[in-house]
This record gives structure tokens, C-alpha cells and sequence, in this order.
């Protein structure tokens, strides 16, 4: 990237009364990885929006983490964004997006450590291809094993299956649910372009964002980021890099209760809706 100006970058981490051990990691991890981007020349100002769809009162706390994590890392900056409710996940994206002018738009989960070498790998892919807009990262489990976090077209049986069957339902239909994890590629090697993907690290150039107005807020939670790759896939390439490694420490929705469950059945029926096969 020698001779270019380093591009800009805000990461957006959406918060709902979150676990303080686990977002203070990953805002550490965070800014060891954006502080090592700074130092190789990839990454030029950074500026972290924290949005705070929980219970009032922990704007303070958040912000504490934040500077904490930030404390050794000179050149990153922080705000806080709260006191509008709960506005679901992907209203409050949005709400970090209005918020950023950067030349690059990462969209964080705040359960993911990032490897320090992340974002400088992620940067520098974007650098020699131009024409790709959207990086998904090599994720794993904290056991190591992979996370399938780029998809095939998934079908009304294979989500039940996925969110809420029994292991022993789940392994009759192995086939079909490896072929929606697209088991068959080989994720060792880039692979773009991609269409579906989950969204716990999602790295975007602005201009693609602004050319499909960001998060659709009719999502309140889950399939949100499922919509926005689709849209975002029309507009741009997006591009499975595996040199860009991230833990996610993330649950399922059939473990979360009926509301949960209400939530993603409610949000699947717009996916389908909105993006008929």
C-alpha cells in the first residue's frame, strides 16, 4: 500500500446488557489488531461506535472498556451511542453507520477475537481487489473447529433442523445440512464470490453500504445480516478470506427460549419473503 493513503475504518459493535469479560476481550483483541494495521501502514484513523440497545445506565461502563482497551493503542478513538431502547440489530448497525465516514465500515459482534494479524490481512486483500467490496473472515469455535459462516440458500427444513432439531434428528439429514454450510469448498483458499453470510465480522467498503441504505430495520433480530449480504452481493463481490482469523463465541436461537424462537421464525418469514427462490 506503499504511495496510497491508508484507508479509514469505523467498526461497529451493537450491545445488549452484554457480558463485560467477554466485550472486554474483544475490544481488546480489537485494538491490538487495529493498533498492528496502524503500525504496518494498512489502517489509517479508526473510530469505534459502541451502540447500547440494553437498559439505560451502562453508557459509562462501556465507555470505561473501551478506553481501557484502547489505553496502548494511540490513534483509536470511541463513542458511545445509547438511551434509544432496544431498536433491534439492525437499526442500531444503522445507527453506527449514520455515525461513520470512513472509507471502510467493519460490523463486530461483541463475542469475537480477532487474530492481530485480521485486519491487516483483511486491508490488504481489499487493496489488490478492488472489485471486492465485503470480507468474511476464517472463523472458528473456541475448541478450534471451523464455523461455517458463509452459506448456501437455506430452505424453511434445514433452518428448523439447524435452530431446534435433536442431534439424533439433525445427523439423518447430515447431507442437506453440510450442503447448506457448503462443506464441499475448500476453505483453506479465498473464495469469491459468496452470497450468503453470517455477519459476526463483516468488513465493507462504504460505498457498497451506501448503495443498499445499510441493515433493513423490518429485521429486529436474526437473518439481518443474511438479507444485507444478499443485497450487498448485487452491488459489489464479496470474498471469503481465510487469512483473516476470528474466535466467535456465539449460541444458537433454539437455546435462547420462546421468545427467541418467535424472533427468528418472524424474521425467516421476511427473508423468504423478500428474497423468493
Amino acid at each position: 500500500m506503499r504511495g496510497m493513503a491508508a484507508p479509514s475504518l469505523t467498526v461497529a459493535i451493537v450491545t445488549y446488557a452484554p457480558d463485560m469479560h467477554w466485550l472486554a476481550r474483544t475490544l481488546a483483541f480489537l485494538a491490538e489488531a487495529a493498533h498492528f494495521a496502524r503500525e504496518q501502514g494498512t489502517l489509517g484513523e479508526m473510530r469505534l461506535v459502541i451502540v447500547d440497545n440494553g437498559p439505560e445506565g451502562l453508557a459509562d461502563d462501556l465507555a470505561l472498556l473501551a478506553a481501557a482497551a484502547f489505553e496502548r493503542a494511540p490513534g483509536l478513538t470511541f463513542e458511545v451511542a445509547s438511551g434509544h431502547g432496544n431498536v433491534g440489530f439492525a437499526r442500531a448497525n444503522n445507527i453506527a453507520l449514520e455515525r461513520g465516514t470512513a472509507d471502510l465500515h467493519l460490523i463486530l459482534n461483541p463475542d469475537v477475537e480477532m487474530a492481530t494479524n485480521a485486519l491487516d490481512a483483511a486491508l490488504r486483500y481489499l487493496a489488490a481487489h478492488p472489485d471486492v467490496g465485503v470480507i468474511t473472515p476464517d472463523a472458528r469455535h473456541p475448541d478450534g473447529t471451523r464455523q461455517y459462516l458463509v452459506k448456501g440458500r437455506p430452505s424453511w427444513g434445514v433452518l428448523f433442523l439447524r435452530a431446534f432439531g435433536p442431534a439424533f434428528l439433525r445427523s439423518g439429514f447430515r447431507a442437506k445440512l453440510d450442503a447448506y454450510e457448503m462443506r464441499e469448498r475448500d476453505w483453506n483458499t479465498a473464495q469469491c464470490p459468496v452470497q450468503i453470510v453470517s455477519g459476526c465480522f463483516l468488513l465493507c467498503r462504504r460505498p457498497a453500504l451506501d448503495a443498499v441504505k445499510g441493515f433493513d430495520p423490518g429485521y429486529f433480530l436474526y437473518f439481518e445480516d443474511f438479507d444485507l449480504t444478499m443485497r450487498l452481493s448485487k452491488v459489489t463481490r464479496i470474498a471469503y478470506v481465510p487469512l483473516v482469523r476470528i474466535v466467535h463465541h456465539g449460541g444458537h436461537a433454539g437455546g435462547k427460549g420462546w421468545r427467541h424462537i418467535a424472533l427468528f421464525a418472524r424474521s425467516a418469514f421476511r427473508f423468504f419473503r423478500s428474497h423468493p427462490a
